[in-house]
C-alpha cells in the first residue's frame, strides 16, 4: 500500500499544474458546500435569537407567527389592538417582573416607527443575551426625541441633531404626514443585524401628542401647543404589544393562561422562541433550497475531477503498459487510478476546510454587524464531518470510472499506436 501510494503522489506530482487546477475546484466546492451549512446552521440559531430576554409578547387575540410578525419584524399590521386597561392587567399580574409597551402604525420614510418606553433599550436582547448599544448620541429624553435604528441611519444619512416629520400609516409613499410635529433624532442605534436595526423609536406619549388633531386617519384643524396639553391626554388608551418579562420562568405558563384566557377583551401572548421555530418552519423551503445549490456546486467539483481524469488517462496509456510489463496487476492498475482520486479529494478536502476558516475570520465581524449571524472559525461540527466523509466517498465512487477503464485496458493497448 506503501509502494502504491508513494507512486500515486510521484504521478500527481508529475502533472502538478493540471493537478493544482483540480484541487482548488475540489477545494472551492468543498468551501462553498460547507460554508453553506454552516451560515445556515448559524443562520438559523441567529434567527432563533433575534429577541432576547423576553418570556412572553403579547397582542390582541391573532395567530402567534402573526403576532411575532408584527411585533418583532415589523411585517404586516396587527389585527387589533389592546387597551392600556388590559396592558395594566398584564402588568400587575403576579410573577411579572417587568413589561415593554410598544406602538405601531406610523412611519418614516417606509421604515416603521416604535412608541415605547426607555425600558425597551434596557430590557429587549439580541443575539441571546446581547444588550442594545447605542452608536451615537443618547437615549430618547424629550416629548419628540427620537432614536434610529443603524439601517435607517445608514440608509436615510442620519446623525443626532436631524429633524424628521413620521407619516401616519405604513405605506412607503405617503401624504398623509406629521409635519406639524417635527422630531429631533437624539440617537443612533449599534448595529444588531435584526429588524431593531429598521426601526425609529420614540415615545408612548409622542404618538399620542402628534395625533391629538387626527380622527380616522385624517387631520382635523391645528394641533394645540404642548404647553397647552393636558398631560392626561398624552396617556396611551391603547398599544399594539407588550413584551413581558418575569420574575421566575416557572411561571411562565401560569401567566401565559391567565393571559389567554383573559375576559375583558381577546389577548394570546406567546413564547418567543416557540413561535420563531413555527416561523422559521415555513421557511424550510428555502434552507432546502441553498443545500440543494451547495451540493451542485461540489457535484460540479467532482466532473471536475472526474474530466481531468478522464481526460489524462489517454495519455498515461503508455505509463499503464510500462507498469504491466514490469509486473504490475490490473487490479495494482485499478489501485493507482483510485488512491489518485482519493488522493485529490481528501487534499482538496483539507484545503477547502482551510480556505473556509480564513473566508469566515475575513467575513465574521461583517456578517455579525449586517445579518446578526455569529460565525466563528473552528473544527467543522460532527455535521459537517458528515459531510466531508460524504464528500470523499463520492469522489472515491467518481475515481472507480477512470480506474476501471484502466484496469480493462491490456499491455499490447498501451504499447500501440493510435492514429
Amino acid at each position: 500500500m506503501s509502494v502504491l501510494f508513494r507512486i500515486a503522489a510521484a504521478s500527481l506530482w508529475s502533472r502538478r499544474f493540471t493537478v493544482m487546477l483540480t484541487l482548488l475546484t475540489v477545494a472551492v466546492s468543498v468551501m462553498l458546500f460547507v460554508g453553506v451549512e454552516r451560515v445556515r446552521g448559524e443562520a438559523r440559531e441567529s434567527f432563533l435569537r433575534t429577541v432576547g430576554g423576553i418570556d412572553l409578547i403579547v397582542g390582541a387575540r391573532a395567530h402567534p407567527v402573526q403576532l411575532m410578525l408584527y411585533s418583532v419584524f415589523r411585517m404586516g399590521d396587527a389585527t387589533n389592538n389592546m387597551s392600556w386597561d388590559s396592558y395594566q392587567a398584564v402588568a400587575n399580574q403576579p410573577g411579572v417582573g417587568w413589561t415593554v409597551p410598544i406602538s405601531l402604525g406610523d412611519s418614516h420614510r417606509g421604515y416603521r416607527v416604535v412608541g415605547t418606553t426607555p425600558g425597551y433599550f434596557e430590557h429587549v436582547r439580541y443575539a441571546g443575551t446581547r444588550a442594545l448599544e447605542m452608536r451615537d448620541g443618547e437615549w430618547f429624553d424629550d416629548l419628540f426625541d427620537a432614536v434610529v435604528g443603524a439601517e435607517v441611519a445608514q440608509r436615510l444619512g442620519y446623525s443626532p441633531g436631524e429633524q424628521i416629520v413620521l407619516a401616519h400609516g405604513t405605506a412607503a409613499a405617503n401624504p398623509h404626514q406629521h409635519d406639524d410635529r417635527p422630531f429631533t433624532v437624539v440617537g443612533v442605534l449599534a448595529r444588531t443585524g435584526t429588524p431593531i436595526d429598521q426601526g425609529v423609536y420614540v415615545s408612548l406619549e409622542a404618538i399620542e401628542a402628534i395625533h391629538i388633531n387626527w380622527r380616522t386617519g385624517t387631520r382635523v384643524g391645528r394641533a394645540p401647543a404642548i404647553e397647552d396639553i393636558d398631560p392626561a391626554r398624552l396617556q396611551p388608551r391603547a398599544i399594539t404589544a407588550v413584551y413581558v418579562g418575569l420574575e421566575e420562568r416557572l411561571a411562565i405558563f401560569s401567566v401565559q393562561r391567565f393571559i389567554n384566557d383573559f375576559r375583558a377583551e381577546p389577548l394570546t401572548a406567546v413564547l418567543p422562541g416557540v413561535a420563531l421555530q413555527q416561523l422559521w418552519q415555513l421557511l424550510g423551503v428555502a434552507e432546502r433550497a441553498m443545500l440543494v445549490i451547495a451540493a451542485c456546486v461540489v457535484l460540479a467539483g467532482l466532473l471536475g475531477l472526474l474530466t481531468v481524469l478522464l481526460a489524462t488517462l489517454s495519455e498515461r496509456r503508455r505509463e499503464m503498459a510500462i507498469l504491466r510489463a514490469v509486473g504490475a496487476r490490473p487490479g495494482d492498475v485499478f489501485g493507482l487510478l483510485l488512491t489518485e482520486a482519493l488522493l485529490l479529494a481528501v487534499a482538496g478536502v483539507a484545503l477547502g476546510v482551510l480556505l473556509l476558516q480564513v473566508a469566515i475570520a475575513v467575513a465574521s465581524p461583517w456578517l455579525q454587524a449586517r445579518y446578526g449571524v455569529a460565525v466563528s472559525p473552528g473544527w467543522p461540527s460532527a455535521a459537517e464531518w458528515k459531510l466531508l466523509g460524504g464528500v470523499i466517498a463520492a469522489a472515491a465512487m467518481v475515481g472507480l470510472i477512470p480506474a476501471l477503464l484502466a484496469y480493462r485496458r491490456s499491455v499490447a493497448d498501451g504499447m500501440s499506436i493510435r492514429h
